[in-house]
């Protein structure tokens, strides 16, 4: 990433992770959320827009209440160009993380990998996109940017129904890859999800059912 790029990420606030690419040895504690082993709907769904609603669904159910929807209200314009480069950028620390991960198999844990070990910048970087408070001796105001988390969280669903369909035609190695992808990104979706709509990890409990 060029240095002029990395000036525009989203500022996050001291002590979290800052947005980049993972570096060997850092290992942000986990939270106790696995959303892998939590029933999902009997339906599949068809498209990623069905999955979301889906992924919604159960959370508002978990939670109890009606899931908080972000505000831009207050930011800058986005331009149609600044929302690709922020998606963009959100993107590639994905595959960063997710290659780093199938290369050293380093956060692998018994029943899986954790997202939060997994994908430590790309969480870091959703959490920037949706500050709507900055530390005080910041030179720039919060710039709230849901509509790229969005955009985001509908890329992954993409990416899920992808990494489900190549594990079910494609055989051998390529088959248990594409599987465990599909187990990382699905944990991710769920982790972006909340963070999106505020659920905090002792408001939705543990998801496992079992």
């Amino acid at each position: 990433m060029k240095a002029s790029e990395r000036s525009m990420l989203p500022s996050c606030p001291a002590g979290s992770n800052p947005p980049g690419f993972r570096r060997p040895g850092t290992r942000p504690l986990p939270v106790n959320v696995d959303a892998r082993r939590t029933p999902r709907p009997m339906t599949d769904p068809k498209t990623p827009q069905d999955l979301l609603a889906q992924r919604r669904r159960r959370l508002q159910g978990i939670v109890g209440r009606s899931l908080r929807i972000p505000s831009a209200e207050g930011a800058p314009q986005l331009t149609e160009e600044r929302r690709r480069h922020l998606l963009g950028e959100v993107q590639e620390l994905y595959w960063n993380d997710l290659e780093w991960e199938n290369v050293t198999e380093e956060e692998r844990m018994e029943g899986g990998p954790i997202p939060e070990l997994t994908f430590p910048g790309v969480l870091a970087y959703v959490r920037g996109l949706l500050l709507t408070e900055v530390r005080p001796d910041s030179r720039a105001g919060p710039s709230p940017r849901p509509q790229v988390v969005e955009a985001f969280a509908t890329f992954l669903a993409e990416r899920l129904l992808e990494l489900e369909e190549r594990a079910r035609q494609a055989g051998g190695e390529e088959a248990d890859r594409a599987a465990l992808e599909r187990r990382m990104t699905d944990g991710l979706l769920d982790r972006v999800l909340m963070t999106y709509h505020g659920i905090e990890a002792e408001d939705a409990g543990v998801l496992d059912a079992g």
